[in-house]
């Protein structure tokens, strides 16, 4: 394990909004800089949904510093040899995958959500005295006597329209991700990239394959294996064999405008999706989540109530700026993916390594 988060001697009280990802991370690290944490969560119970997480190297190197970099690679399963391919089965060209591990000396990995979630409940279970209260729903962020309030409750954040205002809010860009788990493992990953519409599969774990298909927000699960049906094996295969009621269904959405801003009144900060919430292009939700988390925590490790202002505003200046450009990112490679007259775009892929 490489440079954990300096455990500071706050004696300050916080309570995080939110025990997704980035939430409860971003609990683990306050708990290790000695702060006294609640976490509020609206829904009944931790989310159990299946699918797949990419964590890029710098979200690994996050993970290390809050303690959790082993759990994550007991579970977690590399991912190299990727494609992008058209319908046909054609490459086009390769995915950096095996550039950045050279780079980053370490390869991307992939791990299913729950096995992460589990993780992060464990080790801030671990630490003790930082209680989840689900099915509390939060109304007015501004009652909570706290010294810190950290919004980590998604694209719809509560603590956000109350601490930022309405000019910011979730913005659909008029498609929809359909989301399963395979029961065999295709041994092909990558994206396929055709018209207005395109499908991605990714290891999981032994034996499974996670995929997911982006088409039109009107389209149903039937049109879905429709859509897919003269595409290359083994894509009209895994459709047709995970069961349609298994599957989910993900508006894609991102915030827009961008924020001016991550922090407000000296004492509250966004992270993770009601920070910057992005389309999953770029696979980089759950990393900017983990480094926000990191940053925010690292920032206020040694800080205690007296100086949050400025540890928010440290905070701010080293992730505002950087999760805005991954956002964009990742919203411009959709539009590139999608397009309708996709001849000029393949084009320009076959450029590119394959």
């Amino acid at each position: 394990m490489t440079g954990e988060t300096v455990r500071g001697t706050g004696d300050g009280t916080a309570v995080v909004v939110g025990a997704g990802v980035g939430g409860l991370a971003t609990a683990i690290g306050l708990r290790r800089a000695g702060w006294t944490v609640t976490v509020l969560e609206r829904r009944a119970a931790p989310e159990r949904y299946v699918t797949a997480f990419g964590i890029h190297p710098t979200a690994q190197i996050a993970l290390d510093r809050l303690g959790l970099g082993d759990a994550l690679r007991a579970r977690a399963v590399p991912y190299r040899g990727a494609r992008i391919r058209r319908p046909d089965g054609k490459v086009l060209a390769a995915l950096p995958l095996e550039r950045i591990e050279r780079r980053a000396g370490r390869p991307e990995l992939l791990i299913a959500r729950p096995h992460l979630i589990d993780a992060l409940l464990a080790e801030l279970d671990r630490l003790g005295d930082a209680p989840i209260a689900y099915g509390r729903s939060l109304t007015d962020p501004g009652a909570l006597g706290a010294d810190l309030v950290v919004g980590a409750d998604g694209i719809n954040s509560v603590v956000r329209t109350a601490c930022f205002g309405t000019s910011s809010g979730p913005c659909p860009i008029g498609t929809v991700a359909w989301i399963g788990i395979a029961g065999f493992e295709t041994g092909l990953y990558g994206e396929t990239w055709g018209g207005g519409r395109f499908f991605g599969m990714t290891p999981v774990e032994p034996g499974r394959t996670n995929w997911y298909a982006t088409v039109p927000a009107a389209t149903t699960a039937r049109e879905v294996r429709d859509a897919f049906a003269d595409w290359h094996d083994p894509v009209p295969r895994v459709l047709a064999e995970t069961d349609p009621a298994t599957w989910i269904r993900y508006e894609m959405r991102h915030l827009y405008p961008a924020l001016p801003t991550f922090v407000a009144d000296g004492r509250v900060a966004l992270v993770g999706d009601a920070a910057h919430a992005m389309t999953p292009n770029l696979g980089q939700g759950a990393c900017t989540a983990l480094l926000d988390a990191e940053a925010l925590t690292r920032s206020v490790a040694t800080a205690g109530p007296g100086g949050l202002p400025g540890a928010l505003r440290a905070y701010d200046a080293e992730r505002r700026r950087r999760a805005q450009r991954v956002a964009l990112g990742s919203r411009t490679l959709h539009r590139f993916m999608t397009a309708r007259h996709p001849a000029l775009r393949d084009a320009l892929l076959r450029m590119l390594p394959a």
